[in-house]
């Protein structure tokens, strides 16, 4: 599946938002912390419904909904990359689900759903790529990267965060990028020769490039709007698409199966996809691309249109087989080794 075409510029009415059966949801969000508790103060406004939001990168909350599977605690898991969403409805753990709000998203969103069995479906979407802090580049004398290979050259030893494709979305999209833009066998070489020159494996995606913007380490690899982020908030960042193409996600929401809410869930759900809803997110300072067409889009996201992007194929890399086996040979061939 590609991004590719679906980027060029009927709305539905939106969904009655009347008394809820329940009056608590519980909200796993894995996208940035201010955008998270903008969702669920906003939420709370628009219902009087209370949230109890929890925020953990994609990979903790795959792993808590996997763990919660006999107890379910969670009623909604927003955000976060698509691949372990599509893992966590091919393994049962949400619910299929269709929108009376489906019709105002943009087509990669509805191909995401399609793929899950309308047990996902895409809320945002962003580009792969890094962002460098361009004083300390300066100050050490450093050429400027531009493509994913002049992160291997030894000048960046130790300059380089990344995080831990175990626990971050982010970070397993790299490991499925570079498979897919290389050749396995090719792919885990440039992970191997990578990992020479990382400081860092954090664990949430979006920390590389704010230690990066803090002056802690030079070089973050993170998707494309989070480094637009740093350099809205100030920083001395500048973002970088790879010379040779990129992966990409699509965000996305799923409600959990066997959640106590489920009335509370899908009124989320249907004003999660809403124009209203997303047309916020520039205000959190996040920069993704909204799944809505008709929602306002800032002028600092990245445009996807004009990005070389590979035809990331994320039903095979979002499938549980597939995601555990190339985890388990990143966890053996390259976490493994020495730096």
């Amino acid at each position: 599946m590609t991004l590719r075409g679906f980027f060029a510029g009927s709305a539905l009415a939106l969904a009655s938002f009347g008394t809820a059966a329940a009056d608590n949801l519980t909200l796993y969000c894995a996208a940035e912390e201010a955008w998270c508790q903008q969702i669920k103060t906003d939420f709370e406004a628009k219902t009087g419904i209370t949230v109890d939001m929890t925020r953990k990168s994609s990979g903790e909350t795959y792993a808590q909904v996997r763990a919660e599977a006999s107890n379910p605690k969670g009623d909604v898991w927003w955000g976060g990359t698509g691949d372990p969403h599509l893992q966590a409805a091919e393994e049962d753990l949400t619910e299929a689900y269709e929108s009376p709000n489906r019709g105002e998203l943009q087509d990669w969103a509805i191909k995401q759903a399609a793929a899950a069995d309308n047990k996902t479906i895409g809320v945002y979407s962003g580009a792969l790529g890094f962002g460098y802090n361009k004083d300390l580049l300066a100050q050490n004398s450093l050429p400027e990267p531009k493509c994913w290979a002049d992160l291997t050259k030894p000048e960046y030893k130790g300059h380089i965060q990344m995080a831990n494709p175990n626990s971050s979305g982010t970070a397993y999209t790299m490991l499925a990028t570079m498979v897919q833009l290389m050749g396995e066998d090719k792919g885990f070489e440039y992970l191997k020769a990578l990992h020479k020159n990382i400081n860092q494996y954090t664990k949430s995606g979006s920390a590389p490039i704010k230690a990066a913007g803090l002056g802690e380490t030079t070089i973050g690899i993170v998707f494309m709007h989070d480094a637009v982020a740093q350099s809205a908030a100030g920083f001395p960042i500048v973002t970088i698409c790879p010379c040779e193409g990129t992966g990409f996600e699509i965000g996305s929401m799923s409600l959990i199966k066997g959640a106590r809410n489920p009335e509370a869930a899908r009124q989320f759900y249907d004003w999660a996809l809403t124009a209203e809803m997303q047309s916020k997110a520039k205000d959190a300072k996040s920069f993704q691309l909204p799944s809505n067409k008709n929602a306002a889009v800032s002028g600092l996201t990245p445009d996807l249109s004009t990005i070389k992007l590979i035809d990331y194929d994320f039903e095979k890399y979002g499938s549980s087989d597939e995601r555990k086996r190339l985890l388990k040979k990143w966890d053996e061939e390259v976490s493994t080794l020495p730096q």
